[in-house]
């Protein structure tokens, strides 16, 4: 039967970052569930084909929010295999127990845990994280750990957002808020780095050799994404999470003074996209990053 656990080695108090997942943005995540599985999912379809797992593969899935990736990495080892999902978020953890067990999937447990902190080591044929890693605060630790958790020549593949410029779904939305409230000061609340932090390919691999992962390479997966169903759900969404929603919650009181003419400039930006059946779609961009741990030990840079 799928169960949560706790990580043995994780620290008895949480961080302030996993105070914030689970206390400000969970309920805005489940409020908004359907674009951040159903329409953000293109990015994980497009690699899935090609995840280097097999029957029988031991996997990890770090930052498994919902869950849905790690049971599909489940149906792909097999019930020769298993997969273990990690996450800090209890909301995030109690739903993909639900979900595995209604769809009886018996190869997969949930494990609330924190990836910077701990991990388990030398576990795991594959590690896989889909838009999770950016938000380390110290990425390096956090990638390092990814990487003792693997077996010697075990895979690494995260996906990340690319640039600002490449992901107007994100940027354009706090371009229009920025016109009317400042930016966040540095005492802001936040969930990590930000979605763009390992945007830039040589910074990342430089992160990936200092954590002791070879063999990186990078692919570019562009990908159109569902940001609401119509105009109203997309401006809320955009107030409510990733960088424009930050600048709105941040912004406190004058944010709410000024919504109207926010969601008016809001309203006009957005209908100038792409409106499909489903709702409002935007153009997105995503890094795909393969690496490996060597088949020695010894690999850590520092």
């Amino acid at each position: 039967m799928t169960a949560r656990t706790h990580l043995a080695a994780t620290t008895e108090q949480d961080t302030p970052f996993v105070e914030f997942w689970n206390e400000v943005l969970a309920p805005k995540f489940f409020r908004f569930k359907h674009i951040l599985v159903g329409g953000l999912t293109q990015h994980s379809e497009a690699v899935f084909p090609s995840l280097p797992v097999k029957k029988g593969d031991r996997v990890l899935d770090v930052g498994c929010g919902f869950g849905d990736t790690a049971i599909k990495l489940a149906e792909l080892v097999g019930p020769e295999g298993d997969v273990t999902g990690i996450d800090c978020c209890d909301a995030f953890l109690d739903f993909a127990i639900t979900d595995a067990a209604q769809k009886r999937i018996s190869n997969v447990r949930f494990v609330r845990g924190d990836a910077e902190i701990a991990l388990p080591e030398g576990e795991f044929d594959f590690v896989f994280a889909r838009f999770g890693t950016m938000f380390f605060s110290n990425p390096v630790a956090g990638l390092r750990n990814m990487r003792k958790a693997l077996k010697p020549g075990g895979r690494l593949v995260h996906i990340v957002w690319r640039y600002p410029e490449d992901n107007p779904w994100l940027s354009m939305a706090k371009s229009v808020v920025l016109r009317f409230l400042p930016p966040p000061g540095d005492g802001a609340l936040t969930c990590g780095p930000g979605p763009f932090s390992m945007a830039g390919e040589e910074t990342v691999r430089n992160m990936m050799r200092l954590a002791g992962y070879e063999n990186i390479s990078h692919r570019r997966v562009d990908a159109p994404v569902l940001i609401g169903k119509d105009v109203e759900d997309a401006i809320a969404f955009q107030l409510a999470i990733g960088p424009a929603g930050e600048v709105f919650r941040e912004a406190g009181e004058a944010a709410e003074r000024k919504r109207v003419d926010i969601e008016a400039a809001l309203a006009a930006a957005i209908n100038e996209q792409k409106i499909s059946a489903e709702g409002i779609v935007m153009d997105s961009s995503s890094w795909v990053i393969t690496a490996d741990n060597p088949k020695s030990e010894g690999a850590d840079q520092c």
